[in-house]
Formats: C-alpha cells, structure tokens, sequence
C-alpha cells in the first residue's frame, strides 16, 4: 500500500503541476506576455493583494514533500535508522531514504521558489532555475541507483521515467541560459506531464494491476506491453497539452475580448515586468546627451 500511494500521490503532484505550467504559457503566448512575469489579473487590493503574490508553486512543493516525507516514515517497518547497531554496521532502508532525500529536494526547491519571489527585494530567475536543475541532477542519480536492484517490469518501468528525467534535465539546462524561449518550457511542460502520469501508472502496474493478477517478468508480451502504454501515454499527455492550448485560445480569443485591454492598459504600471539593461541605459544616456548638447553650442565660438 505504502508504495503505490509514494508512486501515484507524487506522480499526481507532477501531472497537476505540468497542467497548471501548460495554462500559464499558454496564457503568456496568446496574450504576447512574458514567461517569467505573468500579468495575471488581480483586483484586490491591501493584505489581499499581498497574498495573491505570494508563489503559490513554491508553497505547494513545500506542502506536498512534507506530506510525502511524513508519509514514507509512517509507512516504513520498525523504526527508520540509518545503520543497524551490528558489527560492521549495515545501512538500512536504502529505498526509503533515497526516497526522503527525493521528497525533501522537492520541499528545499519550494524554499527557494518563495525565498526568491517573496523575500528578496529582488526576484532571482537564474537562483530558481538553479535550485530545479539541481533537484532534477541529483533525482538522476537516485534513479539509476534506485533500480541496481530492479529486474523485469519493475526495470522496464523505471528506465522509462529515468529517460524522461533525463530529457528534463537537459531542457532545465538550458533554460539556464536562455529563460524566456517558448519552445523549452513547452518541452519541460510536457515532461513534467510525462513524468507524472507515468509515475501514476507505474503504481499500478507494479502494485495495483487493473486485471487483478502481477506482471510476470519473464513474459515478454509484458515486457512490450510496458513501453507500449508508456507510448501511449505521450500521446494521450500531448492531447491534453493540445486541448488546454486549443481552449485557452479560443477561450481568451472569443469569449474574453475585454480582458487583453484592460491588462494592456495595467502593464506599464506592473512592477515585476522586466526590462533589459541596455535599454534601462540608452533611456539614462539620452537625457544627459540632450542636456550636453546647449552646453555644447554655448562653448563653441
């Protein structure tokens, strides 16, 4: 029981998560706005408004690694200790542990979405991306060794989502360099949907088979089987990416013409809205070259 819940409630998190980024880019193309800074709506004003800008991502990561760590102890057999009082000592519990630094990378990550967007007077983008291409390096590794001791299904199913937490990482790489690039976070998007749907599937089938009876590992049509769902949840994830698109579209297109105006006429006035240096600096430059310019005609002869 322990285990299905530790593979389907995460996996749950990350397909949700993956949905709720799909909405906000899409928002953000439709309305030619920036990925980083979206201009959502907010009509409150006061303690509400403070609030509504608090990073409700980072508060959810924060929530649902405490609830996932405090889960895993409580479903763990006996007390959970890191080395048995025999001689030599052996380390016990490796799958549990690695699943507890698993879960607190995603709560250490939550700390950091809210330290940078709440508690610094400035938001640092490259510290967040940072701390994600962190936690998705060292997920990494906890995969490949998770499964030394894994064979048949169990290995299929676990080096499928080690090829999806690779491509992540390197999407998350480069977004380090270039934040802003609409193709990368729709690629990192469906991979947290990937990986979170995939996760919810490998509960079942290593726990919880729909058909009441166990993969057996030396079957080969299971063996296929596993990559075949697999393919087909990376269809069935693009069509659900490809219909939050398609309606946010004609949602905001159609039925919320007024919306687009109303926040075009609130951009100016948004503080977060980003500006690159150089422009900062040619709008500093041309007022000190305008205020030269009498001082030089007088000093001429």
């Amino acid at each position: 029981m322990g285990t299905f819940i530790g593979h389907v409630c995460p996996g749950l998190f990350l397909f949700l998560y993956g949905l709720y980024q799909a909405i906000v880019v899409s928002r953000a193309v439709i309305f030619n706005e920036s990925l980083l800074y979206p201009l959502w709506p907010s009509k409150n004003k006061g303690r509400w408004a403070r609030l509504w800008k608090i990073s409700c991502e980072g508060l959810l990561k924060i929530v649902a690694g405490s609830l996932l760590v405090i889960y895993e102890i409580s479903c763990t057999h006996g007390e959970l200790t890191l080395m048995n009082r025999e001689l030599p000592p052996r380390f016990m519990y490796p799958k549990e542990w690695q699943h507890l630094t698993m879960f607190t990378l995603l709560i250490i990550n939550g700390f950091v979405d809210v330290t940078s967007k709440n508690v610094l007077p400035q938001r640092c983008v490259a510290l967040e991306k940072g701390a994600l291409v962190l936690s998705s390096y060292e997920l990494l590794l906890l995969l490949v060794s998770h499964v030394k001791e894994s064979s048949g299904i169990e290995l299929q199913v676990h080096s499928l989502l080690i090829s999806v937490v690779f491509l992540l990482l390197l999407v998350l790489t480069a977004e380090l360099w270039t934040p802003e690039m609409f193709h990368l976070w729709m690629m990192e998007t469906f991979l947290f949907v990937i990986m979170g749907s995939w996760l919810m599937q490998a509960g079942f089938i290593l726990y919880r088979p729909v058909s009441g009876y166990p993969w057996e590992d030396d079957d080969m049509s299971d063996l296929m089987f596993v990559t075949t769902f697999f393919c087909w949840h990376v269809m069935f994830d693009a069509l659900c990416l490809l219909a939050i698109y398609g309606f946010s579209y004609f949602w905001h297109r159609c039925y919320r013409p007024s919306l687009k105006m109303t926040e075009s006429k609130e951009a100016p006035y948004h503080e977060s809205s980003p500006e690159p240096l150089y422009r900062l600096l040619q709008e500093v430059e041309q007022p000190e070259k305008e205020d030269q310019a009498p001082l030089l005609a007088k000093s001429s002869p």
